[in-house]
């Protein structure tokens, strides 16, 4: 296929890689010249503009952080909705709102363009090995253009419904986890340095014990090491958990711990930790309560 992968940060860049070593024709956009270049070097074709990359592709892959980047992606000035051939696949993979799924996948498919509400899980490394999971929703005829491609990034993907709306709503679930995980598993390590506990042993017995989750297992290795260099920075979970409480708002549905959590973030991104790790909320129980931690190799 000729695939076009817009967005060549951590996860987009693997993703076009994996595409590449697909056999796929593979183009590559991101507005910094260096992951184009990157890109390059690898193999990969690469554009000046977004529309210029979607120049004959069949299938695109926009990985993009937020709702706005998307929208500016498609619809702004230079925006790739006009580029598109007509029959041709937009894949979304950034977390939205299900609400913008669903109103993007009309514009598009007005427009004679194919949409999948495509949500990506798994990270960088499982990104480049072309493992990812994606939570995925749309036409029939969507599945069927994307089938090529999504075999060559993912591992599995899941098929959760007949039209954009579905896949989203699955990755803010996921979301909501994830990010009431990694808050705790901080507030966890925060009050085993302020116990006297040694941090290394700490997580050697909670990762063989109950209170293990994976988002424990992956990011207290961060915390112990001290690098905080972002995998997933800080503001992806002021703006995810935000998705999770705005849609609970328009449910009139109480989500506590969510709340609990972001509130966690912000504090972080409010004092000056948002591009850092999201393992760095650890640092907002450091500043109230003076815990020692491992010296922040930033």
């Amino acid at each position: 296929m000729k695939v076009t992968v817009i967005g060549l940060g951590a996860m987009g860049m693997g993703m076009a890689l994996s595409a590449l070593r697909g056999g796929h024709e593979t183009t590559g956009f991101d507005i910094a010249e260096a992951a184009r270049a990157r890109f390059a070097e690898a193999g990969g074709k690469t554009a000046a503009t977004p529309a210029e990359a979607v120049a004959g592709a069949e299938a695109v892959f926009c990985v993009v952080v937020n709702a706005a980047q998307m929208e500016s992606v498609l619809f702004g000035e230079g925006g790739v909705a006009a580029a598109l051939p007509k029959g041709a696949l937009f894949v979304a993979c950034p977390t939205v709102d299900p609400a913008v799924a669903r109103a993007t996948a009309a514009r598009l498919e007005e427009a004679g363009v194919l949409y999948l509400d495509a949500p990506i899980s798994g990270g960088a490394v499982k990104a480049a090995d072309g493992a990812l999971t994606i939570m995925a929703s749309g036409s029939a005829a969507a599945f069927e253009a994307a089938q090529p491609a999504l075999d060559s990034v993912a591992e599995t993907v899941f098929r959760l419904g007949d039209e954009a709306g579905p896949g989203s709503a699955m990755k803010m679930i996921n979301q909501l986890l994830a990010g009431v995980h990694i808050a705790a598993a901080a507030e966890a390590m925060a009050l085993a340095a302020r116990s006297g506990l040694d941090l290394k042993q700490t997580y050697e017995v909670i990762t063989k014990a109950a209170g293990n989750s994976w988002m424990f297992e992956n990011r207290v290795p961060h915390i112990i090491e001290g690098d905080y260099s972002p995998r997933s920075a800080v503001e992806i979970f002021v703006k995810d958990l935000g998705i999770v409480l705005g849609a609970g708002h328009a449910e009139r549905f109480p989500l506590p711990l969510s709340a609990a959590a972001h509130q966690l973030y912000l504090a972080a991104a409010g004092a000056g930790h948002g591009r850092e790790d999201d393992s760095a909320v650890i640092k907002v129980y450091q500043k109230l309560t003076g815990i020692d931690l491992p010296a922040d190799k930033g």
